[in-house]
């Protein structure tokens, strides 16, 4: 009792709670990170000011992680501005359309849906506009999906499995990021690993969410659904009307170059920059207009960024703060084993991850409790690196304030007829979350 009482009055464990009340209330995630971090400092003894000064010199160790975001954002919105994706989007709604004229089946239906998985796939990592895509490619085939009677969660999971499972999985893209931020992360509590870990582990997760899209796809959401018709014409004529041009081919080019650099470097910022170089000296990137290509790119990733950053933070001052460790010691002896602590770490990575609604933004905050937990619950490294892989990612899909639940409404909304919260946020939290939390468990306890 003695021990679940201090665990309750635990400063580290009453900051995270505020932080997620915060979040779930929808007050802004920058400001409930900030708040809560605060809070954290002044529980732990420590007065604003020198809480603050923790805070912010925290800050400094996402710097690049940050910069990186801001980069492929402007990166990801010159691509998605070029003909290039309006061309191939164009192609592909005619592919589609042929199969719904000619009659299409259940079978037609999921492919399709599973087509949309993997052009989001390719969204993170060959050609990184992230959630940029989506309202160019949705709304011209919401048509398509009518004539098909394709329920729409089933497109609304294709395309969160798109967004997240290849970050997960590989660090290609915002995969490096990922993979980078959880390095860097667990390096600081005394472990050593690299890329090749975290790639050689991680896999599961990505296994488990592709269960999750088919069964979702090919179960949950394959039977017909009628919705009420609906055209979004002068869209669908400006992508028909639009032609390669010589600029359009210096954004391959460029999209080709940032790929290549960021494998031979493992450097997101400087791949995102030696494109963006591209682009300008090829005519991708008007010099006139880079200043609205800035801005632009701000406003898709910006955010993120400064997410990124304040987490850093909010984990730093978490980390200085002896409650953490007396958090630790208690928490190991009430879990009950490995079993119970690795159902309690990724249960509470999925509260984490819903209110913040960043599973990268996640990861500094869990590393400083799950990295000794895990030590002292006896976890193999490569079960540390899943868990908290994992943890970190489980709530994306399901957060009502996640670029991968927000981007899939933002196209299939278009014409006022599907939910954020109904019809995109609880299917892909069926789908893909369940899978996680058991192949997060049962994983960690094969890999010991």
């Amino acid at each position: 009792m003695k021990d679940l009482l201090l665990l309750l009055t635990n400063p580290a464990l009453i900051s995270v709670l505020a932080m997620c009340l915060l979040c779930l209330a929808r007050c802004n995630v920058l400001l409930a990170l900030f708040a809560s971090a605060l809070l954290a400092g002044v529980l732990s003894g420590s007065g604003l000011q020198e809480s603050l000064q923790v805070f912010i010199k925290g800050m400094s160790s996402n710097l690049e992680i940050a910069l990186s975001y801001i980069l492929l954002g402007f990166l990801a919105s010159a691509i998605a501005k070029s003909n290039i994706i309006a061309i191939a989007i164009y192609k592909l709604t005619e592919l589609f359309s042929k199969g719904a004229k000619a009659g299409g089946s259940v079978k037609t239906s999921i492919f399709i849906c599973l087509a949309i998985a993997a052009i989001a796939s390719l969204s993170q990592n060959l050609i990184p506009v992230h959630i940029a895509f989506i309202p160019i490619l949705i709304p011209p085939l919401l048509g398509v999906f009518n004539m098909l009677k394709i329920d729409r969660r089933a497109v609304a999971c294709a395309l969160t499995f798109g967004l997240q499972a290849p970050y997960i999985t590989l660090p290609i893209g915002y995969g490096l990021l990922f993979h980078q931020t959880l390095i860097r992360e667990m390096n600081k509590h005394g472990f050593s690993i690299t890329l090749d870990d975290t790639a050689g582990v991680l896999w599961i997760g990505g296994l488990a969410m592709l269960l999750g899209l088919f069964i979702a796809v090919g179960v949950f959401y394959a039977r017909p659904r009628i919705y009420q018709e609906c055209a979004i014409e002068s869209h669908t004529k400006h992508i028909k009307s639009a032609q390669i041009t010589m600029a359009d081919v210096s954004i391959i080019i460029g999209a080709v170059v940032a790929f290549l650099v960021q494998l031979y470097t493992n450097s997101m910022p400087l791949g995102a920059f030696s494109g963006v170089v591209i682009m300008l000296l090829g005519g991708g990137i008007a010099w006139r207009s880079m200043d609205n290509l800035v801005d632009s790119g701000i406003k898709l990733m910006g955010f993120i960024a400064f997410v990124m950053l304040l987490a850093a933070g909010f984990g730093e001052v978490l980390r200085s703060s002896a409650a953490v460790d007396g958090l630790i010691e208690i928490g190991a002896g009430l879990v009950g084993g490995k079993l119970g602590g690795a159902l309690l770490m990724i249960v509470l990575g999925l509260f984490i991850t819903m209110g913040i609604g960043s599973s990268f933004g996640t990861i500094p905050i869990i590393a400083t409790f799950f990295c000794p937990l895990c030590v002292q619950l006896g976890f193999s490294t490569e079960a540390t690196i899943l868990l908290i892989g994992i943890a970190a990612a489980i709530g994306d899909a399901g957060s009502p304030a996640s670029d991968s639940t927000i981007g899939p409404t933002s196209g299939l909304n278009a014409d006022s007829k599907h939910d954020h919260i109904w019809d995109t946020c609880v299917p892909t939290f069926i789908a893909f979350n369940i899978p996680l939390l058991l192949a997060g468990v049962i994983g960690a306890l094969i890999l010991g």
